[in-house]
């Protein structure tokens, strides 16, 4: 049997084997079309068929790899969730250091982006010349117990000063100041200050934790990298021994990250840090001791005769971005 299909309306009619090779009008709307074999017809139509079937599965097969290595923040708010925080996250960390005879204990909280510490952490970081000092005066008023902070704005540029009262008044809307007032004439912010034990730990220094953790997170979700984070994580050894670790990365499931954050003394601990690297047995560019007012040069100095890598807040993310 001979089979035409319409190339106008697709008609398909069934013709005898001697309309072979020639041309017929569609039953339908009398188009001119070709007449072939009915067995050479199908055979090219299940051999185009196959062919798109096979470039279907492959295609299907690309967008379910990258669906598969797509780390699962990446597709949220990482300033705005509780993701970090769910056990599945912090799985792969406590494997790791089970298969170093290491127990593990999660901070669940001290990764939950829900709140507002870590916007606060990035504003500070994202702009520490300016923004440095005024949290140190908020943690020193703290420290004293005293009520309330004076920031001074009479030798500030007219930016800055608009930059100062923007934060003074974000910090007032995250409840991390209790209020605050711009005496435009003796030209200060006067803050009163939030006494809450989570805001004084935070201006005492976790601030820089929650830089390091969330300028990580951004960086690997941006480079599509697989990882498992904590902060404040506390490690339990054989001995007895405990200590804390301010923030921690596995990144694809097998390279270890640390970040000490340090916004104050560090010098005499040095020797406690050469010795969890080589325990943990991480890499020198992956243990990063991050203290927020070090000279690049003096980082530079340190990290050569330590084996550490001593980076500050303006230069974290620059070393970040080399890992991955």
């Amino acid at each position: 049997m001979a089979i035409s299909r319409c190339n106008k309306c697709g008609t398909v009619t069934e013709l005898e084997r001697k309309l072979i090779g020639t041309n017929q009008s569609c039953i339908r709307c009398e188009t001119p079309n070709p007449v072939y074999d009915t067995v050479v017809f199908i055979n090219k139509v299940l051999e185009q068929f196959f062919a798109q079937r096979t470039e279907l599965t492959a295609l299907r097969a690309n967008t379910s790899q990258s669906q598969e290595t797509s780390h699962p923040m990446s597709s949220v708010d990482i300033h705005n969730s509780d993701w970090l925080t769910l056990e599945s996250q912090h799985l792969p960390v406590i494997d790791w250091f089970k298969s170093k005879s290491i127990a593990a204990t999660i901070n669940a909280g001290a990764v939950d982006t829900s709140g507002f510490f870590d916007e606060a952490a990035v504003a500070i970081g994202s702009d520490y010349e300016l923004l440095g000092e005024f949290c140190e005066r908020i943690r020193y008023a703290q420290q004293k117990e005293y009520n309330s902070a004076l920031i001074h704005l009479d030798k500030k540029s007219i930016d800055d000063v608009k930059a100062l009262e923007s934060f003074a008044r974000k910090l007032h809307e995250y409840s991390l100041v209790a209020r605050f007032f711009n005496n435009k004439e003796e030209k200060n912010l006067r803050l009163i200050l939030q006494n809450a034990p989570a805001v004084r730990r935070f201006f005492a220094g976790e601030w820089l934790e929650w830089f390091a953790l969330m300028t990580s997170v951004r960086i690997f979700n941006e480079r599509n990298a697989e990882y498992a984070c904590a902060r404040n994580l506390i490690l339990s050894y054989p001995q007895n021994e405990k200590r804390e670790l301010d923030v921690f990365f596995l990144i694809n499931k097998t390279k270890p990250l640390y970040i000490e954050c340090k916004t104050g003394e560090f010098r005499q601990d040095l020797d406690k840090y050469i010795s969890l690297k080589k325990k943990l047995n991480i890499e020198q560019k992956y243990f990063i001791l991050c203290v927020s007012d070090l000279d690049p040069e003096q980082g530079k100095g340190l990290s050569a005769m330590h084996g550490l890598t001593f980076v500050n807040v303006q230069t974290l993310e620059q070393h970040l971005s080399t890992l991955v």
